[in-house]
């Protein structure tokens, strides 16, 4: 063959078209042509009797070309491809392996028979850029496993196993090997006389939901009953539901419209950003491509708490051994059973299997001996949120870590250079920002210092990827990008309430934008008393929230927080107390409250933070406006499909967020809700925060 990105080989009679397109074999131009080319080949030789797909490398295909996403489409398309293997004349075996997903399992699905290795993984994740399968994956995954289980894997856009596969349906053996076991399936097919149906002739699996579509309506139910408002899933599910009401023909059809209204849609638009936001997040200018991750291969957390465990649980989930250090035996001792706990859990709830908790505190160890942070490769510090600790602590670690070993800070908040300065190697210290629960939230901020080394950096980054993190990098000061930002909201949140509005209407504004929860919840289930805290030791006051606080209603914890938890309840109910004591303080400040309607709410949840993102790009804190919305999506819950607060404000238009600004900054009298010079200057040359982004890419390179 002429194409590089397809070989072609005949063994016993037996075509074997192998894709060759590292590193995940995706269905580029020239593989499609290739695959094409391939299969005329094949059929034109009456001496290959059936055809085997595969695919070179440690994967099969795991999809489309992203290098094409956004560009004009070339022929032949996948649909064109797909066709062409449905149709053809001699039976073909696709053989799975790696992680098969998208267009390369659509691509499989136009095949006769699919055979896999034991640890292969197969899906369609679409909806996770805001599409549907548009190659066929909603009309022919149902005529194999069920629409049921079909509108269950694609909402949701998680992997199916081999066995799961195989006993469901989607493929039709499990080997050992997959181009030589998918052979040996064809000549077996060949000699037992196997009638060759295609997969979209098959009926036997949607028959039952064309009689009675009662089972397919409730799996759907179940699988979108988060996910109000969100296009993509509800497409998945009409789309599926075709499959069994409407022709092949018409279905496909049908799907290949609402994938084309979804791509041209603002929220895949949105989705599409944060995919590729997130990538384009572990590219630090000035970064040499030498410097390489150090290689960690011991680890130590200085603090047990929730935090620490959790922390110390990342390094454990990825194979790691850790080291938690505490002041004391009991605290080591309560440390240790929260880790244990929490393992427990999740192997009861099925996230873990059987035996997991005991493989993982395997890799635990404690100690109150501060000498055995010389062995490791990384040093995480997880203590409260108190400089004067902080700076002693690294003044030890200082003492006692080899040289090289990475030392890190998980401060929300405090100056890492100011850290940084209490050792002798302020080149090795950065932060390291993980979010609560730590062993679960995605975003890692790492927060690099004026010292901090390029080899630091990437060291940190390679172990958040590694934790199956999502790593950040972002500059130093108070608050870092997350936080800060949040600052801006919470301002807003108090108020609201002192000017008219109530805790639950101002949640239920957030929830409806999006968010999973809105701030007042979200205060409760962390605690209020820790904002409390950091609010006394800054000299910062906030008249409701401090006076809950002084009430002893710190949230869930406590049974009552800006809401009322009854019984141990974890849904919040409107409680009297606290809208009398938002009336009265008010009052007691001078403040007329009045009728604030949704949309105001909703300008002052988001535009100040958008305010605060462009100073923060101003500042050179952030490096790119994507690196905020990607901060916001995996670390504060902002709606994926919304693109994050940067991709959000380009839609509203940023004239619109500043003239909004500027009315809020006269309204409450908060020169500080103007709008920044960047935002202003932006607005008034009609760009947004993606031509900023651009124009930083360029200088950068």
């Amino acid at each position: 063959m002429s194409n590089p990105a397809v070989h072609y080989d005949v063994i016993d009679g037996i075509a074997v078209i192998a894709i060759d397109n590292p590193p995940v074999n995706a269905l580029g131009h020239a593989v499609r042509h290739g695959l094409i080319a391939a299969l005329d080949r094949a059929e034109a030789d009456s001496a290959v009797k059936a055809i085997v797909l595969g695919c070179k490398g440690r994967t099969f295909s795991a999809g489309a070309d992203i290098t094409e996403f956004g560009k004009p489409p070339r022929d032949p398309g996948l649909h064109e491809v797909i066709e062409r293997f449905d149709n053809s004349t001699k039976p073909i075996v696709a053989a799975l392996f790696g992680t098969t997903l998208g267009g390369g399992l659509e691509l499989s699905l136009g095949c006769h028979f699919r055979v896999a290795t034991a640890d292969a993984k197969m899906g369609l994740p679409e909806v996770k850029l805001g599409l549907l399968p548009g190659a066929g994956g909603t009309q022919r995954l149902p005529r194999l496993i069920g629409p049921e289980k079909a509108v269950a894997a694609i909402v949701s856009g998680k992997m199916i196993g081999a066995k799961a596969a195989h006993a469901d349906g989607l493929i039709d053996a499990i080997v050992a090997d997959p181009i030589p076991g998918a052979i040996d399936f064809a000549k077996t097919m060949l000699t037992d006389g196997r009638k060759l149906v295609r997969v979209r002739d098959r009926s036997e699996k949607i028959t039952a939901a064309k009689a009675d579509p009662s089972s397919f309506d409730k799996a759907a139910s179940e699988a979108t009953k988060r996910l109000a408002g969100v296009e993509a899933p509800a497409a998945c599910v009409q789309s599926v539901r075709n499959a069994f009401t409407l022709p092949f023909e018409d279905g496909l059809a049908a799907e290949r419209g609402m994938f084309m209204k979804l791509v041209m849609g603002d929220q895949s638009r949105a989705q599409r950003h944060v995919f590729f936001a997130e990538r384009e997040a572990q590219k630090i200018p000035g970064m040499l491509p030498e410097v390489k991750a150090a290689k960690i291969s011991r680890a130590v957390v200085i603090g047990g708490g929730t935090m620490g465990g959790g922390i110390a649980m990342n390094f454990a989930n990825a194979g790691i051994p850790v080291t938690i250090i505490e002041t004391d035996e009991q605290a080591l001792t309560r440390g240790l059973d929260r880790v244990r706990q929490t393992y427990d859990v999740s192997v009861k709830r099925g996230a873990l299997p059987e035996g997991a908790t005991e493989t993982r505190m395997a890799l635990f160890s404690g100690t109150t001996d501060w000498a055995r942070i010389a062995e490791a490769d990384i040093v995480i510090e997880a203590v409260f949120e108190d400089m004067d600790l902080k700076k002693r602590i690294f003044e030890k670690l200082d003492a006692h870590a080899r040289q090289g070993a990475l030392l890190a800070t998980n401060t929300s908040t405090l100056d890492v250079d100011a850290i940084a300065q209490s050792t002798k190697r302020p080149a090795d210290v950065l932060g390291m920002h993980f979010f609560s629960p730590a062993n679960v939230m995605k975003l890692l901020e790492i927060v690099r210092g004026k010292a901090t080394s390029h080899q630091a950096i990437a060291t940190a980054i390679g172990i958040g990827k590694t934790m199956g993190k999502v790593p950040v990098v972002v500059g130093n000061c108070d608050g870092f990008v997350g936080n800060r930002m949040l600052a801006r909201r919470t301002t807003e949140c108090e108020r609201l309430m002192l000017e008219g509005a109530l805790p639950q209407q101002i949640d239920a504004v957030v929830t409806r934008f999006g968010f999973p929860m809105g701030p007042f919840a979200m205060g409760d289930l962390a605690g209020l008393d820790v904002g409390w805290r950091i609010r006394k030791h800054r000299g910062v006051t906030a008249p409701i929230s401090d006076a809950l606080c002084e009430q002893g209603r710190f949230g869930q914890k406590t049974g009552r927080g800006y809401y009322i938890y009854e019984n141990g309840s974890r849904t919040p109910a409107p409680d009297p107390e606290v809208e009398t004591l938002i009336v009265e303080t008010a009052a007691r400040l001078g403040i007329m409250r009045r009728q604030i309607d949704d949309d105001e709410i909703l300008e002052r949840m988001t535009y100040p933070m958008i305010n605060e993102a462009a100073r923060i790009l101003e500042e050179g804190i952030a490096i790119r406006p994507s690196d905020i919305d990607v901060v916001w999506v995996y670390g504060y819950g902002w709606p994926v499909w919304r693109g994050g607060p940067c991709f959000h404000a380009d839609l509203v238009g940023l004239s619109k967020i500043a003239e909004r600004l500027d009315h809020y900054a006269k309204a409450t009298g908060d020169a500080g809700l103007a709008p920044s010079a960047l935002l202003r200057q932006l607005a008034g040359e009609s760009k947004g925060f993606a031509d900023f982004g651009k124009a930083a890419k360029v200088a950068a390179e």
